[in-house]
């Protein structure tokens, strides 16, 4: 699974992803075990990134499906997904604080 991860990290960085963030979700109450996020330079910088992941990936990664919005494009390899934002769209969504606080909804419920 590391080797995977490494993989997609290392052509997110050689094409210019920025700010990359890997989550371990695998003790989490979540649909995938890792999510992988990075900030694109603008809408067409992410969907080059999603070229870039597709051309170096395959065949070993199986692409299950892509969200696609322009400013914000979602990849799914069933146990990881992966997040394209720009930087505007990464801001708003906020995705790092709703996931570093999986663990904090998990333990509440269980004090509850």
């Amino acid at each position: 699974m590391q080797d995977r991860i490494n993989n997609i990290i290392n052509v997110l960085d050689r094409n210019k992803g920025d700010a990359i963030e890997v989550f371990d979700l695998r003790e989490k109450d979540y649909f995938v075990d890792y999510v992988i996020i990075t900030t694109s330079l603008g809408a067409r910088h992410t969907e080059a990134l999603l070229d870039h992941l597709k051309r170096n990936l395959k065949p070993q990664e199986q692409f299950l499906g892509t969200d696609e919005s322009g400013e914000w494009i979602a990849v799914d390899l069933g146990d990881i997904l992966i997040h394209i934002m720009t930087p505007e769209y990464r801001s708003r969504y906020d995705l790092e604080t709703f996931l570093g606080n999986l663990n904090k909804n998990i333990v509440s419920e269980e004090e509850a």
